[in-house]
C-alpha cells in the first residue's frame, strides 16, 4: 500500500495485524501494535523534552528505529548520523545541520552535547529527515528528504518486489544511509513483513544463520563477504543489491542458489532506488512506478520524480542549484534507455567512488584535500576493492612520509573513507590532452600493483 507518513504505515498494520511481529531483534520481538505504541510514547517524550532538530546516532537498535519514526511524529527535523563517525567530523555534521538535541548511543552523547546549535524555528523542519552523502570530510552534504519521499520510495520498492506478511527482511545496512533505511526497514514495514535488526559488522557472518531471512538488501562489498563466508542460507528467496556497481559474477553466484536477484540504481537525492532489474539481465533495470528518467544529449541520467526527489542540500543553495534545475536532478551518472524502456548505467560523468558501506566519495575533492597536505598536485586517488588508494609518481616521497603527513586528517574520516594504501606509479601520472587524469589506467595499475601499459604501480 502507498503511505505518505510513517504514522499511517504503522497505524495501518497495527489495525490490520496488531499481533504480527514488526521488529525482531536479539532478545525479543515487537508487534505492529507495540511498535506504534512505542513510537507514540517516544514522540510525546520528544515534544516534552524540547528542541526542534534531533540528531540520531544510528546504531541499528529497536530504540533507534522507534526514535526515527517518533521524530517525524513529533514535528522535528531528524538528522541521521553514523554512531561510529570520528568525533571532530561528527561535531561538524551537528553544527552544519543545526542539531539542538541528540538521541541514541548514550556512550557518545555526553562528549557531543556541549556546543550544540540553536536548532531551527519550531515546526519548520516537521517531517524532514536528513542523510549525509558524498564528501571527504566536513564537505559532506546533508540531503533533505521528507517522510513522504521515504514512504514513496518504500512503495516503489514494494511495487517492484513485493514482500508478504510471512517474510522476514534482515536489515544489515546502516540506517544513516538512505539505501539501508529504505531497503532494510521501510520496504519490510510497508508490506507488513517482519524486519529483523542485524547487529552490525561484527556479526555479519552470524546474522543470516541466526535470523534465516527470506529477503535481504546489501551493498556489493557486503555481498562479497557473505558469499565468501557462505552465510546465505536456503531461507533466502529475494536479494536486492544496490549502492554501487556489483560484479556480474557475484550476482550470478546468488542466482545459482535459487535466489531471485535484483540489481538497483538510485541516489540519496532520489530517496534511494529509481529502477531495479527484474529480468535475466542484471544491468537492464526497469523504472520504478514513480520514476521519471531521461537521458541528456551528453548521456547524463536526469531524474524528474517529484515524489522521490530531495528538497535540496541543507543550507547549501549553490550546491543544490548546480544539480537540481527546474525540478530535474542531474545525477552526474551516464546511461542509456533501451528499446524496452530499461535503464543501463554506463559510467560516471563525475568521478565518484562507491564505498563498501554504500556512501560515495568524490575523488577530485579527495585529491584536492590530499594535494594541499602533501604539497604536490601530482597525485591520484583510485578505487581498489572498494577502498580508496593513493597513487604517487615514484620518487615523490616515501610511503612513511606520506602517511605521516596525512595521519591527523585521515583520523577524522570514517573508516570507509580512509586510504587503504599508498602505491607508486612508474612514470608521470597519465593524463588526457585536456590535463585530466586517466583514472582508469591508473586504477588498473594500482589494482595489479605491477607494470601496466606505459607505466605501472608498485607498493
Amino acid at each position: 500500500m502507498r503511505f505518505s507518513r510513517f504514522e499511517d504505515m504503522l497505524g495501518h498494520w497495527a489495525a490490520a495485524a496488531p499481533e504480527a511481529v514488526a521488529l525482531r531483534f536479539v532478545g525479543g520481538t515487537c508487534t505492529y501494535a507495540e511498535l506504534l505504541e512505542r513510537v507514540r510514547a517516544k514522540a510525546e517524550a520528544l515534544r516534552a523534552g524540547g528542541g526542534s532538530c534531533l540528531g540520531i546516532l544510528c546504531d541499528g537498535s529497536p530504540e533507534c528505529v522507534v526514535t526515527i519514526f517518533a521524530a517525524a511524529q513529533a514535528g522535528m527535523q531528524a538528522v541521521l548520523l553514523n554512531a561510529n563517525t570520528p568525533e571532530p567530523l561528527l561535531r561538524e555534521q551537528l553544527k552544519a545541520t543545526d542539531v539542538d538535541r541528540l538521541c541514541g548511543c548514550a556512550a557518545r552523547r555526553g562528549a557531543l552535547l556541549d556546543g550544540l546549535g540553536g536548532g531551527i524555528p519550531a515546526g519548520t523542519g516537521a517531517g524532514r529527515v536528513l542523510f549525509f552523502t558524498s564528501g571527504t570530510s566536513a564537505r559532506a552534504k546533508a540531503v533533505v528528504l521528507t517522510e513522504g519521499n521515504l514512504c514513496a520510495s518504500a512503495w516503489n520498492g514494494s511495487a517492484m518486489v513485493p514482500l508478504d506478511r510471512d517474510d522476514t527482511l534482515l536489515c544489515m545496512l546502516p540506517l544513516d544511509h538512505v539505501f539501508g533505511f529504505i531497503c532494510g526497514i521501510l520496504w519490510g514495514l510497508s508490506c507488513g513483513a517482519t524486519v529483523a535488526l542485524g547487529r552490525g559488522r561484527s556479526y555479519y557472518t552470524e546474522d543470516c544463520p541466526y535470523y534465516r531471512p527470506s529477503a535481504l538488501a546489501v551493498a556489493p562489498a557486503l555481498l562479497r563477504h557473505l558469499l565468501k563466508n557462505r552465510c546465505l542460507g536456503d531461507s533466502l528467496r529475494v536479494l536486492i543489491v544496490g549502492a554501487g556497481d556489483c560484479p556480474w559474477a557475484l550476482l550470478k553466484a546468488v542466482e545459482a542458489m535459487g535466489v531471485r536477484v535484483c540489481h538497483g540504481y538510485g541516489l540519496t537525492e532520489t530517496s534511494s532506488g529509481v529502477c531495479l532489474s527484474r529480468g535475466e539481465d542484471f544491468f537492464a533495470m526497469d523504472l520504478c512506478p514513480d520514476a521519471r528518467v531521461s537521458i541528456a544529449p551528453d548521456g547524463e541520467i536526469l531524474i524528474s520524480s517529484p515524489e522521490l526527489l530531495f528538497e535540496g542540500y541543507y543550507r547549501r543553495p549553490e550546491d543544490t542549484a548546480r544539480v537540481l534545475r527546474d525540478g530535474v536532478f542531474h545525477t552526474g551518472d551516464l546511461g542509456c534507455i533501451d528499446a524496452d524502456g530499461r535503464l543501463h548505467v554506463t559510467g560516471r560523468k563525475k568521478e565518484i567512488m562507491a564505498l563498501s558501506d554504500g556512501t560515495k566519495l568524490s575523488l577530485p575533492e579527495y585529491e584536492k584535500d590530499l594535494a594541499r597536505i602533501l604539497e604536490t598536485a601530482e597525485i591520484a586517488v583510485v578505487p581498489r576493492e572498494d577502498v580508496p588508494v593513493l597513487v604517487l609518481p615514484r620518487g615523490t616521497m616515501d610511503r612513511d612520509e606520506a602517511l605521516s603527513r596525512l595521519a591527523s586528517t585521515q583520523a577524522l574520516l570514517p573508516p570507509e573513507q580512509q586510504l587503504g594504501d599508498v602505491v607508486y606509479y612508474n612514470g608521470p601520472l597519465p593524463r588526457t590532452a585536456a590535463g585530466k587524469l586517466m583514472r582508469w589506467q591508473i586504477a588498473g595499475a594500482a589494482a595489479g600493483r605491477h607494470g601496466h601499459g606505459g607505466g605501472g604501480a608498485e607498493g
